[in-house]
């Protein structure tokens, strides 16, 4: 049952690898089969390697009592999108291991990696690592490209640290590389390795590097805030192409850049540096849609869709699915779902919100604050509207299974996506490829990448309570023929931009990028 998740150990949600079987031959994919075929010519043409440069490498590794270390492939977008590129490219993974090694124990593991994994583990000790990623990369970085600049913290040590790593990074691509490689880097950890591969890289011919931003790019005034932003620039201008999730994003990297560095030429859609042309596009990453229609027809899943539809009889599910950052803007949801019950009593005890807050970064204090934040919240609303029958907010403090998160999104009435500040949001997308039945309606935060390919979800502005309360109205009150509308549109989007569309197109530019020179 879904109440006994609370006691769940925590099991990161992922999807699964890509089904092309079931796209080619289910005829409600037809639209979609030119384009897929497009992308499997391409694939066929592609030469080279691929390297692959993350924070993290995709390999969960444990050790058991007996000091045995266990290694499991993770699963996510990334490796979803870059599963169908195995049988013709090679490509190899770069990326700290996920805990510390002890020295003893690294050439065993860096062995069993490159055997089995084809991964090339970053190892870096705790202390390192607690500056560079909780200190630097989430401290700084993270609320400065999400336009927060008044939660970002500063300290010394954390610029150091994240250079530092940057060229441990570096050093262990630049002896493995080979001409005509690809090299693919992911993400704010690693803002400076463009620029550093670019400089130690001239002996070899026709090396590509590709960078893709998870995040959205933020405006030139919250930029000029970053510490060593020229640097970080021209890291990024050392790329061949950088890629951001919609075209805002693209904007105002263009707009930084050309602020920030002296010697920049803007095209509308690329930059001129140092004699050499980057391409700038977005890339939205998308979901694999075909996994959640299978995990639905699974046994497990419908099994935990017959235990909630008895826990909720009666009752319309509101549902969020949120990491407890504060960019998901949870406590604006709350506050407008208490806003609701006072503005509509004739709901009460006939609606359930259920929050499930997906543990992060414990060790930053912003992320203390707001789970302490959340959890007041979630007290005081189901004190003061909750009955001896009806408890107005179900709160998980935990990740789900993905039987019981699949079985959530297919029967909730309602999905709020509230972020005050999104790169993307691959929840809207995964809770409408599970919706195939009830025609749930998503409301959607106007400040998420995914708000500009889901025209169809009813938008709203998170801080403004009354319309947000609105919205949720608007969403339980709507016609099925509207709610089917709706879906119709947004399933549309998430079966276009799919998780292989994102890597496919992406390394598809990258390569094409060097005819362009």
């Amino acid at each position: 049952m879904l109440e006994a998740a609370i006691h769940m150990s925590y099991a990161r949600y992922s999807h699964s690898t890509v089904r092309c079987d079931y796209l080619a031959n289910n005829p409600r994919f037809l639209t979609c089969r030119h384009k897929q075929n497009n992308m499997q010519q391409a694939t066929k043409k592609r030469q080279g390697r691929l390297l692959v440069v993350a924070n993290r490498l995709p390999v969960t590794i444990s050790q058991d009592k007996n000091g045995q270390f266990d290694f499991k492939m993770a699963s996510g977008g990334l490796v979803s999108a870059l599963q169908s590129l195995s049988k013709t490219m090679e490509f190899q993974w770069f990326g700290w291991p996920g805990t510390e090694i002890h020295k003893n124990d690294q050439a065993t593991i860096k062995d069993q990696l490159a055997t089995r994994f084809h991964a090339v583990p970053i190892f870096l000790s705790q202390q390192t690592m607690n500056s560079y990623y909780s200190g630097f990369s989430n401290s700084v970085l993270w609320p400065l490209l999400h336009n927060m600049a008044f939660r970002a913290q500063f300290d010394g040590s954390w610029t150091e640290a994240y250079r530092e790593v940057n060229e441990i990074f570096a050093e262990h691509i630049l002896p493995l590389s080979e001409d005509g490689d690809l090299i693919w880097i992911h993400d704010y950890h690693l803002l400076l390795l463009p620029g550093i591969l670019r400089d130690r890289l001239k002996a070899k011919k026709g090396v590509r590097i590709g960078f893709f931003l998870h995040t959205p790019f933020p405006t030139e005034d919250t930029f000029s805030v970053l510490p060593f932003r020229e640097a970080i620039c021209h890291g990024l201008l050392s790329s061949d192409l950088v890629g951001l999730h919609v075209r805002e994003y693209v904007e105002t990297f263009l707009d930084a850049a050309e602020k920030v560095l002296p010697d920049v030429r803007r095209s509308p859609s690329d930059l001129h540096y140092q004699e050499r042309k980057l391409i700038v596009k977005e890339f939205p990453v998308g979901i694999d849609p075909d996994a959640f229609k299978t995990s639905l027809s699974s046994e497990e899943t419908k099994r935990e869709m017959m235990s909630l539809e008895q826990a909720f009889r009666g009752c319309k599910i509101l549902l969020g699915v949120d990491r407890l950052d504060y960019i998901k803007g949870i406590p604006q949801k709350l506050r407008a779902f208490d806003r609701f019950l006072h503005d509509h009593p004739e709901w009460i005890g006939k609606l359930v919100l259920v929050q499930v807050a997906i543990p992060t970064r414990s060790d930053v204090s912003d992320y203390r604050a707001i789970r302490s934040e959340v959890e007041e919240l979630v007290g005081s609303i189901n004190g003061k509207h909750g009955t001896l029958n009806w408890t107005p907010i179900r709160y998980l403090y935990t990740s789900l299974k993905p039987e019981q998160l699949h079985a959530l999104y297919a029967l909730s009435d309602v999905c709020i996506v509230s972020s005050v500040r999104d790169g993307l949001n691959l929840v809207s997308f995964e809770y409408v490829a599970c919706q195939t039945a009830r025609k749930g309606v998503l409301v959607l935060s106007q400040y998420t990448g995914a708000a500009k390919l889901f025209s169809s979800a009813v938008l709203f502005n998170p801080w403004d309570l009354p319309r947000f309360s609105d919205a949720i109205l608007t969403a339980l009150e709507m016609p099925l023929k509207d709610r089917q509308q709706k879906h119709d549109s947004a399933i549309k989007a998430v079966e276009t931009w799919t998780s292989m569309r994102w890597g496919m197109s992406f390394l598809d530019t990258l390569q094409s990028s060097s005819l362009e020179d």
